[in-house]
């Protein structure tokens, strides 16, 4: 920090002035979980913080690699090599110092799920990159009652204005969504708020290509989807209030 001083009514005085005070104050008091901290989860990771989120739990078990920079917020040349969650925590810090943020340096898969108590959530967002993590987060952000979003496909990317918000069971196009809707209707779940795109992959291989521009907008887009799902019904409140 270069010595200034925080003010959050200054420094939250254009979110209050969209939002409102009361969905404010709801964002402030909520607790974030945030599953996988790459391309996607660290944009989506910051702009909560941004937006006056007051706790996090961020869930990521990788360093920074040299190849993170073309895409990753918490890829700098000073931060290759040290744990994303860390990286991420003073990150946010550096946006909000009064923010809370817990780090687990995890992978989270069924064998580690027992680790997490969903039930202090306010919000799960899920950018993990694997079918089983993504499955097991569903289901225990269910059995725990929390609202949840998760990102499909963001790899193999090139046009950011083809991410669509949709439940699982209305997307399109996107291979990963496709083998989410067939393991979750096996399941039960009847429903899943995702970001997908629509777009066709540019070229598939084992190691998925990726762009800045591509997953750094569908993280916002699910940070945009959290706040508006958190404050729904206080910015209708105080709508309401001054007709």
């Amino acid at each position: 920090m270069n010595g200034q001083a925080y003010d959050r009514k200054e420094a939250l005085s254009r979110t209050e002035a969209l939002i409102g005070s009361r969905a404010l104050a709801i964002l402030q008091e909520s607790t974030v979980a945030v599953f996988g901290l790459g391309g996607v989860g660290g944009h989506a990771a910051e702009a909560l913080a941004r937006s006056g989120v007051g706790h996090f739990v961020l869930v990521d078990s990788d360093r920074v690699a040299m190849s993170n920079l073309n895409r990753q917020t918490a890829a700098l040349l000073s931060t290759v090599g040290q744990y994303k969650t860390e990286v991420m925590r003073r990150r946010i810090l550096e946006v909000n110092p009064l923010a809370r943020v817990e780090e687990r340096r995890c992978f989270f898969l069924p064998e580690t799920a027992a680790e997490f108590d969903f039930s202090g959530y306010s919000y799960v967002v899920d950018a993990v990159d694997t079918v089983t993590a993504k499955l097991e987060l569903v289901m225990k952000a269910r059995e725990a009652g929390v609202p949840m979003i998760s990102c499909m496909g963001a790899g193999n990317k090139l046009d950011p204005t083809l991410f669509r918000v949709a439940d699982i069971y209305d997307t399109k196009v996107c291979p990963l969504a496709k083998v989410m809707r067939k393991e979750l209707k096996a399941r039960g779940v009847e429903s899943l708020k995702v970001v997908y795109s629509e777009e066709l992959p540019v070229l598939r291989r084992r190691v998925p290509a990726s762009i800045a521009f591509v997953p750094s907008v569908a993280g916002l887009i699910m940070a945009g989807e959290v706040i508006k799902d958190l404050t729904a019904g206080a910015r209708s409140e105080e709508e309401e209030e001054k007709r």
